[in-house]
């Protein structure tokens, strides 16, 4: 039985939540937005899957998150890629480069 692109997307759901913290701090839902709107619209990640990715992240390090206001006013966890984030960042994103030549190198000319 095929992946589904849910199953595809939670095995790169930590680079994409890394790769969208490397610019500025951001809590949750921003996150989740910054994703789809990077990616316009076409990916959406439920809440149910974005934050045990991030606190996954949190507990290994390479975020580190602190509770600050945000612009409504209400108070929200804002979450900042730390030194380890970033070399974790660029470790992944150098892996999944290298995959994404080989798997193009397996499925030829399109």
């Amino acid at each position: 039985m095929g992946r589904s692109k849910t199953d595809i997307l939670q095995g790169m759901l930590d680079m994409l939540v890394l790769k969208t913290l490397a610019d500025e701090p951001l809590h949750g839902y921003g996150i989740a937005q910054r994703l789809r709107s990077l990616s316009d619209d076409r990916l959406q990640v439920p809440q149910g899957s974005l934050y045990p990715a991030v606190h996954r992240l949190e507990n290994r390090g390479f975020v580190r998150g602190e509770w600050a206001a945000s612009p409504t006013g209400r108070e929200a966890k804002y979450y900042r890629l730390t030194a380890k984030g970033r070399r974790e960042l660029e470790s992944q994103v150098e892996a999944w480069r290298d995959l994404s030549l080989v798997i193009g190198a397996v499925l030829g000319p399109s």
